[in-house]
């Protein structure tokens, strides 16, 4: 478990044994998980398939509805963004940004308080994660991937881009709710 340049989120590597016939890796050990970190249960699996240059985020759910993500990419290669929305915390409004593919098999935790979005940087990907907390669509924002405070430097032309209603018409973070840590974790 390695701390990135916010030290609340984290990039796993898992023990991959590969062999003539493939690989087995534990993508997910509940003991092993409460050992490093302390939450709530995860209570909800998600996927997506997406094509080269999908871009899907930067999203996040507001208090009490914030959930913490466990994210890995099963197949294929993305770009992924994790964005400090705590606004009491000395990262606020940094961001974190690594890949994640499926050779590498790396997971990804991003506590709540963060937004959260991934570019698609292969042909296709399939990216699984968990979530601490059920989809709340009245809950559920998104901020402005092209926000200029963020200084995110996405790994492609924005040309080819391709992007939701939602992500089109998102927030820049001056204008967000703004949430202390303690309210993210009620």
């Amino acid at each position: 478990v390695q701390s990135l340049d916010i030290p609340d989120v984290k990039l796993i590597t898992p023990a991959v044994f590969r062999d003539s016939r493939g690989y087995f890796m534990e993508s997910f050990n509940l003991k092993t998980f409460y050992a490093e970190f302390s939450f709530r249960d995860f209570v909800q699996d998600n996927e997506s398939l997406s094509e080269y240059g999908v871009l899907r985020g930067l999203h996040f759910q507001r208090p009490p509805h914030a959930q913490a993500k466990l994210m890995r990419v099963v197949m294929g290669e993305v770009f992924d963004v994790a964005v400090d929305l705590r606004s009491d915390s000395s990262s606020f409004g940094k961001h974190v940004a690594v890949r994640l593919n499926g050779e590498k098999k790396q997971i990804l935790y991003v506590p709540r308080g963060f937004a959260h979005g991934f570019l698609v940087l292969s042909e296709k990907v399939l990216f699984s994660y968990k979530v601490d907390d059920y989809y709340h669509p009245e809950s559920e924002m998104a901020l402005n991937w092209q926000d200029p405070d963020l200084k995110i430097k996405w790994p492609i032309h924005e040309q080819k881009f391709i992007l939701s209603g939602k992500d089109l018409s998102a927030n820049c973070l001056k204008v967000m709710p703004h949430y202390k840590q303690e309210e993210w974790e009620d």
